[in-house]
C-alpha cells in the first residue's frame, strides 16, 4: 500500500525535525513555510516545496501544521490561500502547534464544515526530540481520527496519547508548558542567587541536580544557562506566549495561575532585554545584568 500524501507547514526549530522524519520514513511530502528558502532546502531532500498552504494541501491525505501561535495557525488554515481551501474532502488535518483551546475548537468546527477531520496534537519534547523522532503527542479529537493518524504520529514520535475531544490535547500542553515555565523562572532566580553569592555553580548544580528539584528540564536548561548557550531549542518569546495562553485558560475556569504570572514577568523582562529570539535559558540574563550593574557601582548584592 502506498504511503499517505502529507502536506506540512512550518519548518522552524521543531517542524524541520518532524518533516525530516516523515521524509526518512518514505512519506510523500509537500512543504510550505512563510520563509520560502526553508521550503526550497527541503526540496533538495526530496520534498516538494509550494508557495501557499492551499497549494500544498491539494491532493493531500494528511495536512500537518507546526507554527508559532494562534495567528500563524489561522493564517495557514483559513482564507483563499489557506490549507482548507485546497484540502480534499476527507483530509485529516493535524495541528501540532501550541495553541489556545478556543482557537483549536474553532478550527476543528471549520474543518468539519469543509468535510475534513481535525486533531490537535501538540508535542512534548524539544529540538533534539523532534530531530530524532522522539516526541510525545497529546491528542484531542475523535477516536477514529486518532487511529487514522497513528502511523503518521509514530513516524515523528515515540508516543501518542488521546486526551479526549478537540482542545483536550491543547489544554494539557498549556498546563505542561506553564509548569515548565515556572520551573525555568525559578531556576534563573536560583542561579542568580548562586552566582551573586560566590557559591561554586558546578558544586551547586550537582546538589540540585541530584536532589528533589533535579528534573530533566532543570538539568538541561541549567547547562545552557551556565555555558551560556542560547542556541534556540525553545524560543523564549514562545514560552511567554504559552504562559499567557495558560493564564487565559485558567481564568476561564476561575483558577488564577499566580505562579504562571510571576514566571511570565521574568520572560517578558527577557524579551524587553532583547532575548526573545534566543533559547528559554536566556531568561537568566536580565538577572545577571542587575548583578553586574550592582558590582560596577560597588553596591551590596
Amino acid at each position: 500500500m502506498s504511503q499517505p500524501r502529507i502536506a506540512f507547514f512550518g519548518l522552524g526549530t521543531m517542524g524541520s525535525g518532524m518533516a525530516r522524519q516523515l521524509l526518512r520514513k518514505g512519506f510523500p511530502l509537500r512543504v510550505y513555510n512563510r520563509n520560502p528558502e526553508r521550503s526550497k532546502a527541503f526540496a533538495v531532500e526530496g520534498a516538494r516545496w509550494t508557495q501557499s498552504p492551499a497549494e500544498a494541501a491539494e491532493g493531500a491525505d494528511v495536512v500537518i501544521s507546526m507554527v508559532a501561535d494562534d495567528a500563524a495557525s489561522r493564517s495557514v488554515w483559513l482564507g483563499a490561500n489557506g490549507a482548507l481551501a485546497g484540502a480534499p474532502h476527507g483530509t485529516l488535518c493535524i495541528d501540532c502547534s501550541t495553541l489556545s483551546v478556543g482557537w483549536v475548537q474553532e478550527i476543528s468546527g471549520i474543518a468539519a464544515e469543509h468535510g475534513c477531520e481535525f486533531l490537535d496534537a501538540p508535542v512534548t519534547g524539544s529540538k533534539a526530540q523532534a530531530a530524532n523522532g522522539e516526541l510525545n503527542f497529546l491528542v484531542g479529537g475523535s477516536e477514529a481520527a486518532f487511529q487514522r493518524a497513528q502511523p503518521i504520529l509514530a513516524a515523528m514520535g515515540k508516543s501518542a496519547t488521546r486526551m479526549g475531544a478537540a482542545g483536550s490535547g491543547a489544554l494539557l500542553k498549556l498546563i505542561n508548558n506553564f509548569i515548565c515555565g515556572v520551573q525555568i523562572a525559578a531556576l534563573a532566580e536560583g542561579l542568580a542567587m548562586i552566582e551573586s553569592s560566590g557559591l561554586d555553580p558546578a558544586k551547586s548544580m550537582e546538589v540540585i541536580a541530584n536532589g528533589a528539584p533535579g528534573s530533566p528540564l532543570v538539568k538541561a536548561v541549567w547547562a545552557r544557562m551556565t555555558a551560556p548557550d542560547y542556541t534556540p531549542n525553545f524560543l523564549l518569546k514562545l514560552m511567554a506566549k504559552d504562559l499567557r495562553y495558560a493564564m487565559d485558560e485558567g481564568g476561564k475556569r476561575s483558577i488564577e495561575l499566580k505562579t504562571a504570572a510571576a514566571a511570565l514577568e521574568r520572560f517578558e523582562r527577557g524579551i524587553a532585554a532583547g532575548h526573545g529570539e534566543k533559547d528559554i535559558a536566556a531568561v537568566v540574563e536580565p538577572l545577571r545584568a542587575v548583578i553586574a550593574e550592582k558590582l560596577k557601582s560597588n553596591l551590596p548584592l
